[in-house]
């Protein structure tokens, strides 16, 4: 983020990253005329360049004009690094105090905002190549380091891990370190992406991944428990019956497939 290069130079990699990461982008003029995401950006980096130089009043005035054409609100103390790209973009909030750094992804309704009044740092940090789905909220002065990924509409309160994926609300981590006798979910894991709308259609909700572990350990006392009761039975001993409710995975399995994408 601190290597000098030319404005222009600049303006090119904000422009040239959209074709690697919006496959709709056809040409440079279409990008520079129509995607709003871009003109935030570049309002921001001349704003921004005012801001630093004192001229206070006339940046906050371009940031707002750049939010009534754009409907991406940046404050002009924003530090931004390169390669920036902000898809579709309407709705976006970020912070006086927050820092992004190199090739980050927002998509539409993202808010990088705080939690306190009070001065100081109370933004977020980006590292590099994060990527920060639509609707998601990132709140306080936490760091998202390298390659975090945060799913649509996930609210963030803590920091993040490097390359790690964060959904739901409050934000959950989706693990990848799951022990070799869940080779299901241990599959699962390997193969959760990113989607700007939403987590992967593979990606289980860590919540339902804890009630699937709970329901499986559940069945296995249920085995172990049979099996000491007909030892005890066969010894002469004396074991009454009791129903019990059967426990299934049904809704939980349903809703996952439900969300699967062929």
């Amino acid at each position: 983020m601190n290597e000098k290069i030319t404005l222009w130079q600049r303006i090119k990699e904000d422009i040239n990253c959209v074709f690697d990461r919006d496959p709709a982008a056809r040409n440079f003029f279409e990008i520079i005329t129509t995607y709003p995401g871009v003109q935030a950006i570049q309002w921001h980096r001349l704003s921004h360049w005012l801001w630093l130089r004192n001229f206070k009043w006339l940046a906050r005035f371009l940031s707002t004009i750049s939010r009534w054409m754009t409907g991406i609100e940046i404050h002009p103390a924003v530090r931004i690094g390169r390669r920036f790209f902000i898809d579709h973009g309407m709705g976006v909030v970020i912070g006086e105090t927050a820092e992004i750094g190199d090739d980050c992804t927002l998509y539409h309704g993202v808010t990088l905002g705080g939690t306190s009044w009070k001065e100081g740092k109370r933004h977020p940090t980006l590292a590099n190549n994060v990527v920060v789905g639509a609707g998601a909220k990132v709140l306080g002065p936490i760091y998202l380091h390298d390659g975090a990924r945060i799913g649509s509409n996930a609210v963030v309160v803590k920091e993040v891990a490097a390359g790690e994926t964060v959904i739901g609300v409050p934000g959950r981590v989706v693990r990848t370190d799951l022990t070799d006798d869940k080779k299901q979910q241990h599959k699962l894991a390997q193969s959760v992406g990113f989607d700007a709308y939403g987590t992967s259609s593979a990606a289980m909700d860590p919540v339902a991944a804890a009630i699937h572990g709970l329901i499986e350990h559940i069945h296995a006392m249920d085995k172990r428990v049979d099996a000491m009761t007909e030892t005890i039975q066969k010894l002469g001993g004396d074991c009454p019956e009791v129903d019990l409710p059967e426990l299934e995975q049904c809704d939980l399995q349903e809703d996952q497939n439900d969300t699967k994408v062929d």
